[in-house]
């Protein structure tokens, strides 16, 4: 009795630790890169304050005379500035081109500096004029060019700025009420509802697409998973009900793969095993996922899906031992004997899956066969019911899916790539607070899959949904949209995908 009371305690100590790291302290294993830049901004900006105040004295007493004046650092130190952003020249002359003898200066060179500089977003209206024309010598009619088609027939707004509305709202995660506010300071009168109009009309232009991206993903050889909640408007109740935006990640970067990189993302009113199989239908092939239970189905000899090899993602087991805490001498040798099969898996990083596969059977292997006997036999001596005993179960109860990267040079040892993707949705939930209905979280998604995929392929996203809402508008349900394709639009100016340009600026 006494040896589980002294259990209970240690496990409601841990969860205590656990909240309290959990709200005041970092809540991953690493260091939060965006949490601490976050810290250091206003010391960067108190800094930029003082070097300017300094640079203003130091003018001053130049000027006066109280110190020989320094010339300035040459400007070409600076990292240079994109090639594709326009220039224009401000060439600044001296007072006058008469030297004090008397005689005509005459330029011996010059110093050129770039700086960065804007133009503000400005509203313009654009007039289409379709001239009406009749012959003199007959009544054959009166000839004129059609309307081109719109995405909002006989409204406002051009393809461009719809797709500026869909960037501000999903890219940049900029509620509608404030975009609203932005366009009524230049003195443009547009609503809310209006302007989610235009978001709705622009997303179902675009939806054949994201159903073409969803086929595409269920080809392929390889999917990561992940799922996170999302808060939705409940009809007529006036509060909210969590679903769940799932997303499928292809990308197959780490070991040079040639299919381009995207990501799907699904709303599902839930996150069981129904909605995990109406996700992935029958697919066949490697599913990178968490532990979750809704994909303990897939793999199962005895399911449709059981040509489905399942590996099980590190991260979350090492994520484990980290919640165990520093004062757990057990998980912290745990972490380190982690840490070194993650430093061989960033070695590897970017090659041949057959080279991952040899160095993984060389170097690999042993580490995690080294760990698996240790789990064995240290297990039992561990208090059940720690942190410690509980992580250590995790990891021997799907040791199979654990050590499947093993024997497969295409997967990667976590599910990284999927958590990443999922980063993007919890800014605009803590923006957007929660979808106002099922059907707006399923746009949310649509939208999200083509950002996200263009950010993948290095795409600009505006650049990308402004060009193709004015090209599929005009096409009917029949006609191909291949091209249209974020890893297959082609760049006009250089005649080639951006996934192939990028292809051909890494191998060089």
């Amino acid at each position: 009795m006494l040896l589980a009371e002294r259990a209970r305690a240690a496990r409601l100590e841990h969860i205590l630790k656990l909240i309290n790291r959990t709200t005041f302290g970092k809540r991953s294993e690493k260091l939060p890169a965006d949490q601490l830049a976050l810290a250091l901004e206003d010391q960067a900006v108190a800094l930029g304050e003082a070097q300017g105040l300094q640079a203003k004295t130091n003018e001053e007493t130049e000027r006066h005379g109280l110190v020989p004046r320094k010339r300035r650092p040459a400007d070409t130190q600076r990292a240079s500035l994109p090639a594709h952003l326009p220039r224009f020249e401000v060439v600044i002359e001296p007072d006058s081109l008469e030297c004090a003898c008397g005689g005509a200066l005459h330029k011996i060179g010059e110093d050129r500096a770039e700086r960065l500089d804007i133009i503000p977003a400005q509203h313009r209206v654009m007039v289409t004029i379709r001239p009406r024309y009749a012959c003199r010598c007959c009544t054959d009619g009166v000839h004129q060019a059609p309307a081109p088609a719109r995405v909002v027939p006989g409204g406002l707004p051009t393809e461009a700025l719809i797709a500026d509305v869909l960037i501000n709202k999903y890219c940049d995660h900029l509620p509608l009420y404030r975009q609203s506010k932005i366009f009524a300071r230049q003195g443009i009168e547009v609503s809310r509802a209006t302007l989610a109009n235009w978001v709705g009309r622009g997303i179902a232009a675009l939806l054949p697409i994201v159903d073409r991206m969803r086929v595409d993903a269920l080809a392929r050889s390889r999917l990561s998973v992940d799922e996170t909640t999302v808060k939705v408007l409940a009809p007529g109740t006036g509060k909210t009900k969590t679903g769940y935006m799932w997303v499928i990640v292809c990308d197959d970067r780490p070991h040079g793969g040639a299919d381009p990189p995207l990501a799907l993302y699904t709303y599902m009113p839930g996150r069981g095993a129904m909605w995990a199989r109406q996700l992935l239908g029958a697919y066949q092939g490697i599913l990178q996922v968490d532990a979750w239970q809704a994909y303990d189905q897939f793999g199962k000899d005895d399911r449709a899906n059981a040509g489905v090899w399942k590996s099980y993602c590190w991260a979350h087991l090492r994520r484990k031992f980290v919640d165990a805490g520093s004062d757990a001498p057990i998980a912290q040798d745990a972490l380190q004997r982690i840490a070194r099969i993650y430093g061989i898996e960033k070695d590897i990083r970017g090659r041949p899956p057959e080279e991952r596969l040899a160095v993984r059977q060389e170097r690999s292997r042993p580490l995690v066969e080294q760990l698996h006997a240790w789990f064995t036999a240290i297990s039992p001596r561990v208090m059940a019911g720690s942190a410690t005993s509980d992580a250590m179960k995790y990891a021997l109860k799907r040791w199979a899916g654990f050590s499947r990267f093993l024997d497969d040079g295409r997967i990667e040892l976590d599910n990284n790539s999927a958590e990443r993707a999922i980063r993007p949705v919890t800014l605009q939930r803590k923006n957007a607070l929660f979808a106002g209905h099922q059907l707006g979280a399923e746009n949310w998604a649509a939208i999200a899959s083509l950002v996200e995929t263009c950010k993948m392929l290095d795409l600009e996203p505006y650049a990308y949904l402004s060009d193709v809402l004015a090209r599929i508008i005009s096409r009917s349900d029949t006609d191909p949209i291949d091209d249209l394709l974020p890893y297959n639009w082609v760049n006009t100016n250089a005649g080639q995908t951006m996934f192939e340009m990028s292809n051909i600026a890494t191998a060089a």
